[in-house]
């Protein structure tokens, strides 16, 4: 009885079963034999397909056949896109290219190695629709902390923090200023702040300059490391304005020179994540709404229950 259907196509040069079967591995196919010069057998989700070379001892009659059906071959794939983007990395000939915008159904032609014509076809995979924050600081709060060591750069980049927030639409009054002697304060600061409740987001602004021993290393991870346990551990998002530059060049170029200015992104960020935190505070959820449907169910059966036996069973 029949296990398998194999389908043959043929080439005339081993360079040109190379070139083909480095396309098909390319595009997901898996190859089920010893590559060679003569024979590959590669496997796809649904189906078989050989590339074979031609051989000199082949009646001409069928050669002469093979030679109609050499040139087809289709492909379904789950990403037409990225075939496309693999063929022209490859520099293969494109002959057609179309697509039906009511399905998203995209199919083209391409002319390989070997005369060999493959049409590809399928669906774009289209993302889901993802969450996301805006860049929108309207009716939120936002508490900075700069440290003042440093101060040469940080009030840079406080400057910078408080130009992205006000160019976000973040009010004066909605933002609060706290002002620290280091780096190695900030998380102690930021938890502080974000445990009143009263703030959607803390900017967390600092320079550490290394120096010849290893107390860089020591308050850099300290600082890092606090700085994200407070927000994942109070829930209000932190951003994190610290800069850690091996000399004072690099850290004038991230205050507002060469490299922009890490205040202003640090806000930015902030911002962001507030209005993240409160997208997803607005998505339904769906534990809520089993639970919805639990107590409604729970309540019709103590109601059947609180009436009379004979109002119950009327009707039946």
């Amino acid at each position: 009885m029949l296990k398998s259907l194999h389908i043959g196509r043929y080439v005339t040069k081993p360079e040109d079963l190379r070139a083909l079967a480095a396309f098909l591995e390319a595009v997901g196919f898996e190859r089920l034999n010893e590559a060679d010069k003569r024979s590959t057998i590669f496997a796809a989700p649904v189906g078989l397909l050989s590339v074979n070379t031609l051989a000199p001892e082949y009646p001409r009659d069928v050669l002469d056949r093979l030679k109609d059906v050499n040139r087809l071959l289709v492909l379904e794939v789950s990403n037409p896109d990225d075939v496309f983007e693999i063929a022209g990395k490859q520099k293969l000939k494109v002959l057609a290219d179309t697509e039906n915008p009511k399905t998203a159904e995209r199919s083209f032609s391409i002319e390989l190695p070997g005369e060999i014509v493959i049409t590809v076809h399928g669906k774009r995979d289209l993302p889901p629709e993802g969450i996301e924050g805006e860049l929108n600081a309207l009716g939120r709060k936002f508490a900075i902390v700069v440290s003042r060591f440093n101060a040469f750069i940080t009030e840079r980049l406080l400057q910078g923090a408080l130009d992205g927030l006000r160019r976000m639409g973040a009010r004066s009054t909605d933002i609060t200023l706290m002002r620290i002697p280091g780096s190695f304060e900030l998380p102690a600061a930021a938890r502080m702040l974000a445990e009143t409740r009263k703030f959607d987001a803390i900017i967390c602004l600092g320079c550490l300059l290394r120096g010849d021993t290893a107390h860089y290393d020591v308050i850099v991870n300290e600082c890092a490391r606090g700085i994200g346990q407070s927000a994942q551990e109070t829930g209000v998002p932190h951003a994190f304005g610290v800069l850690t530059c091996d000399t004072l060049e690099q850290a004038i170029d991230r205050a507002g020179l060469k490299m922009g200015n890490k205040g202003f992104e640090a806000a930015m960020a902030a911002v962001e994540m507030a209005s993240l935190k409160h997208a997803v505070r607005s998505q339904p959820s769906t534990s809520s709404k089993s639970k919805t449907s639990k107590l409604s169910t729970a309540s019709k059966t103590s109601k059947q229950k609180a009436r009379p036996k004979n109002q119950r069973n009327r009707g039946r």
